[in-house]
């Protein structure tokens, strides 16, 4: 049985779907319909997302879609970043996560109570955040990614890359009972395959991450390989689609789901629980 944390949040198997609202406080988000900036329109997001049923709430300071250009400058990172969790823990009563793989932006946001680190690169953005982690010991969501492309499938090159990570926290002594794994849902883009073909066979793939022994979190909410399939150029119009793709991966083996809707995702995970429990289930003597 695979089970893990994240912050006070127990995830895995046997347990149900846990979903992470997405709070973006960057102007430069892909997705113009999930940004706040001012604290208090920060807090009413928090209290919105937590009464549809988010269990965590996930704070980005800076965008992270590889088709962007989202440098921006350390310092107002670690400012919105820390207005931000301000806000949410003034208002609502859930573990925070922080979406950066800037260490010092994860260290200012963990003295604040951020309880996890979600970092895109696999711990492989920033050389100071092993330092980080050590000392604050937070839970972590770990995305794949390579260091150099690899050959072989898709899902095999999302193992291989989330395998070296693991390692690289193995190696520390790290608990890697407060470690989930995420395949990193629009962010391999390389010229041998077109990038919403590969995020489609990752999800259709997605149970052979079980072999890394770690919960499962996953992505997709509105994103771009979604815009491909359903002909919606504007995230503004990919609900829908980013819906039955949340669907494909709570059949799939995921534990954990991040969105920037949550009321509609929290419907789906639990349709598809019922679905699950109730219409697989085998008749007595089956």
């Amino acid at each position: 049985m695979i089970r893990g944390l994240l912050g006070r949040v127990e995830v895995g198997d046997g347990l149900p779907v846990r979903v992470i609202g997405v709070i973006n406080v960057s102007p430069e988000s892909f997705y113009k319909g999930s940004v706040v900036t001012d604290p208090r329109a920060i807090a009413e997001a928090a209290l919105r997302m937590v009464g549809e049923g988010a269990d965590l709430l996930d704070i980005g300071g800076r965008s992270t879609a590889p088709y962007l250009p989202t440098e921006v400058p350390l310092d107002e990172e670690v400012r919105r970043v820390t207005l931000a969790i301000r806000a949410v823990k003034d208002s609502v009563d859930v573990p925070v996560s922080v979406d950066t793989f800037r260490a010092r932006v994860a260290e200012e946001a963990l003295k604040l109570g951020a309880e996890v680190v979600n970092d895109v690169t696999g711990l492989r953005g920033d050389s100071d955040m092993v330092r980080v982690i050590r000392e604050y010991e937070p839970s972590l969501i770990v995305c794949a990614r390579e260091r150099v492309p690899h050959h072989g499938s898709p899902i095999e090159r999302v193992v291989g890359a989330l395998r070296e990570t693991l390692q690289l926290l193995t190696d520390i002594g790290y608990d890697l009972r407060k470690v989930v794994v995420d395949p990193c849902i629009g962010f391999f883009r390389y010229g041998d395959m077109p990038w919403y073909i590969w995020d489609l066979r990752v999800l259709a793939n997605l149970r052979e991450l079980r072999s890394l022994g770690r919960p499962i979190a996953v992505g997709v909410s509105r994103k771009s390989f979604i815009g491909v399939i359903t002909g919606r150029e504007r995230p503004e119009e990919r609900l829908y689609g980013s819906l039955a793709m949340t669907a494909v991966a709570v059949l799939n083996g995921a534990h954990v789901v991040r969105t920037h809707d949550v009321a509609a995702t929290r419907d789906v995970v639990k349709a598809i629980e019922g679905y699950i429990k109730y219409g697989l289930q085998l008749p007595p003597g089956g």
